[in-house]
């Protein structure tokens, strides 16, 4: 087993060490060292990142024999000595969000008796999964006070200690692991068994933010940033409420009811314009009858539209059928082809589901619907030969009946 630094030196950005073994691992190669300072992606937190002399390493993990593996992208000797670096500021990250992670689950705890049953640190946010549902006020207490330790500048410290020793400890969680237990403890607030890294003092971690929370599997779901992330998070939130303000013409705090207000105005704006589309559909329809072609009693009309979406074409046919003994078969104008096929209820010789689906067996494309109404798209031929197609069909149909 290689020595853990970051156990007792979570702080230390370079060390140096001896390679052990090497092993080609695909495009890379895994390298085993006889001590490191980079942690391996365990316990809800990723893995450190860096330099193994000039080896990029791209990723560390827990072996199956107790050492730590470390995957680097150019070959290092065995036997050789090596200077590994620490991505510093993916470190001091990860340390923020793990201890903010403890004094968070340490609040609710002591404040609302709501145990933790994971965490998980997110490149972007970090999240633990609380064991029931909590209230927005439970949040906020949990949060405030968790931030009032945070301001304290605590002191974090390091121990290990034996099982029957830990045994005897106000630990907040029950231990996983058995033997000797390496411990966290905040000064006056949380003792916890934990492999992870964390801050010196609880003012590194600088500020705790909850960003968001859901119902998740019986509990509550919350997502947290701290340090660095909580003001990158902040800075992102403001930029986005100045530049809409700036848009609506509001000040930040009247975005809400700006929003809403847009809302509405959108919702009668949209009223308004469908029922002009439902009035401009029926004049167009009634226009459309002239050129309808006649068989067996059915006024049956096949055509493209260039100007018309699907939507409109729906609008288009539904006005069209309104009137007893029609049918009609309207396309867009464009590939790939969208066809909206109605009938009026009369006309039960006509199959529209029926009629799609030899149309799509021909040209491609998917869709479906009932005997009165279908629609599909994705139509790969030309318009005009998908029209030719659709009105040979409902010519044999009709011949047949």
């Amino acid at each position: 087993m290689n020595t853990r630094l970051y156990y007792t030196e979570p702080w230390l950005r370079q060390f140096d060490a001896r390679v052990v073994e090497v092993v080609p691992d695909g495009a890379g190669f895994r390298v085993w060292l006889d001590r490191t300072a980079f942690y391996p992606t365990s316990g809800g937190q990723p893995c450190d990142t860096g330099h193994l002399n000039a080896a990029r390493v791209l990723e560390v993990s827990d072996g199956d024999d107790g050492r730590v593996v470390h995957v680097v992208d150019t070959p290092l000797d065995p036997g050789s000595a090596v200077t590994g670096t620490i991505d510093w500021v993916r470190r001091f990250d990860h340390m923020q969000q793990h201890t903010g992670q403890h004094l968070l689950s340490a609040a609710f705890e002591r404040l609302h008796h709501v145990r933790t049953e994971s965490f998980r640190m997110g490149s972007e946010c970090s999240t633990i999964d609380l064991a029931r549902d909590v209230t927005a006020a439970e949040i906020a207490s949990a949060e405030d006070a968790a931030n009032e330790v945070v301001w304290q500048g605590r002191e974090v410290l390091i121990r290990f200690v034996d099982a029957a020793e830990a045994a005897r400890l106000p630990l907040r969680k029950e231990p996983v692991k058995e033997g000797r237990l390496r411990l966290i403890e905040i000064e006056g607030d949380d003792l916890s068994a934990c492999g992870g890294t964390h801050v010196s003092s609880t003012g590194e971690v600088g500020m705790i933010a909850v960003s968001a929370w859901e119902r998740f599997k019986g509990g509550t779901r919350l997502e947290f940033v701290c340090g660095m992330r909580a003001l990158a998070s902040y800075r992102a939130w403001r930029d986005s409420a100045t530049a809409a303000a700036r848009l609506l013409t509001v000040q930040a705090a009247e975005l809400p009811l700006a929003v809403e207000r847009l809302q509405q105005e959108n919702k009668a704006a949209r009223r308004a314009c469908n029922a002009l589309a439902e009035k401009a559909a029926s004049f167009d329809a009634g226009t459309l009858a002239a050129r309808a072609t006649h068989t067996r009693g059915i006024a049956v009309l096949v055509e493209a539209f260039a100007d018309y979406d699907v939507v409109g074409l729906k609008r288009l046919a539904a006005s069209f059928v309104k009137e007893p003994g029609r049918a009609a078969v309207f396309l867009t104008g464009a590939q790939p082809v969208q066809v909206v096929a109605m009938r009026s209820a009369d006309t039960g010789q006509l199959d529209m589901a029926s009629l799609l689906s030899t149309l799509t067996a021909r040209f491609g494309g998917r869709g479906g619907g009932k005997a009165e109404s279908a629609q599909g798209g994705g139509l790969s031929g030309a318009p005009a030969d998908v029209v030719a197609a659709a009105r040979e069909e409902i010519a044999r149909v009709l011949a047949h009946t």
